[in-house]
């Protein structure tokens, strides 16, 4: 299993992804799953650690990232098949495949096709990055989509790709660590009232996150409702200069709004879902949004976007509400008429979030949700049989 992200290093849900399926694969005992990750040493039988090399220290973060990969496809040695996450692995996997004559398994949890504005973060890094990515999926001996829509991305990013190699494993969630676990005290420690309503939102400082928007739609909430923004990691200045700026004109005009910049551990975040009435996913590009089903899992109501794969996993009228959006076809995803869709987010926001019976109700068959279709264990499954098959 190759990855960027691996805890202690985990900031997104690729990295989430990967730690749940890893430890899936290693309870079912037939499968002998080691880990070659990103960063410093790990403690942890099985897992290899890779550190920037000192040589590439003042070269563009692509640059930095394909050294790692080169000591990663070396350390691979003796597998008899690679597992590759993200393009920031995806070279690893492909020069293992290639150096090792074993087949490489891609999971597709993004595409660098509709996250064009990582330009802003990478330079002509994105450049390479893109060829990266287009290089290992096209001689991938499989691709696993996180959803039926990341699939059709997929393939029409790169039609090339054998429509037959690629196949649909959901992202999981594991329902006893995401679990509704009131902790009233904890969250007034993190500055959120729990007898006031809240709306919580989780998720990376991206474009891809539609945080600005978001920010914009809850300015339009009723005064006691609090706003709870678990934020951090900026992909660039100039978006996290944005948020501030957003964030600071919301708190002048409204109390409660919280903005928790470093990243929390497990048992906070469900600390603040328990006691959020909606959570809310405002992504513009979501291939499946597992934080959907973590806070589906704690049982709070979703409301999110109508875009990606999350239509796979919020069941409207049942578990939340999807946002519909009209999207640009430049890859970009951007609202043609985002005024539109951040009214209609708020008027979505507003109808749930003054109806806590009805929020509280969508929790409840948001949790029964996760647990029927979205285990780790029927992942692992999955995982494996497109394993084998190849």
């Amino acid at each position: 299993m190759l990855s960027k992200e691996y805890p202690p290093s985990v900031y997104g849900g690729a990295g989430v992804h990967v730690a749940e399926l890893v430890r899936a694969l290693r309870a079912r005992g037939d499968v002998d799953t080691r880990v070659h990750a990103f960063g410093g040493p790990r403690d942890e039988a099985g897992t290899s650690s890779y550190p920037d090399l000192a040589e590439l220290a003042g070269a563009n973060a692509a640059l930095k990232t394909l050294g790692v990969d080169l000591a990663i496809a070396d350390g691979c040695a003796g597998t008899d098949l690679v597992h590759s996450h993200t393009w920031y692995a995806n070279m690893a996997g492909h020069l293992a495949s290639l150096l090792h004559g074993v087949p490489h398994v891609v999971s597709a949890h993004s595409l660098e096709p509709l996250r064009p504005w990582k330009a802003e973060q990478l330079g002509g890094g994105y450049a390479v990055s893109s060829w990266v990515e287009q290089t290992s999926y096209e001689a991938a001996a499989a691709v696993i989509a996180v959803s039926a829509a990341m699939r059709d991305d997929v393939l029409a990013s790169y039609p090339e790709i054998d429509p037959a190699k690629v196949q649909v494993v959901h992202n999981g969630i594991d329902t006893e660590l995401w679990r509704p676990t009131p902790a009233p005290d904890r969250a007034r420690e993190l500055g959120v009232d729990p007898d006031r309503p809240s709306v919580v939102f989780v998720g990376r400082i991206t474009r891809q996150k539609g945080l600005p928007l978001f920010l914009r739609a809850v300015a339009a909430l009723p005064p006691e409702v609090q706003v709870v923004l678990c934020a951090g990691a900026p992909d660039t200045p100039e978006i996290e200069a944005e948020v501030r700026g957003l964030v600071d004109s919301l708190a002048a005009s409204r109390t409660g709004v919280v903005w928790i910049p470093e990243m929390l551990p497990r048992a906070d975040v469900v600390a603040l879902l328990t006691a959020a009435t909606v959570f809310a996913c405002p992504s513009i590009y979501e291939p499946l949004g597992i934080v959907n089903l973590e806070a589906m899992a704690c049982e709070t109501a979703v409301v999110a976007t109508a875009t990606g794969g999350i239509p796979e996993v919020v069941v409207p009228g049942e578990t939340g509400s999807l946002v519909p959006i009209e999207q640009a076809a430049d890859g970009t995803g951007t609202p043609l008429d985002p005024e539109q869709y951040v009214a209609d987010f708020a008027e979505a926001l507003t109808a749930l979030v003054t109806d806590p019976d009805r929020a509280a109700a969508y929790g409840k068959a948001g949790r029964e949700r996760a647990i029927a279709s979205f285990s780790w264990d029927a992942i692992a499954e999955r995982t494996v049989e497109v394993y084998r098959s190849v």
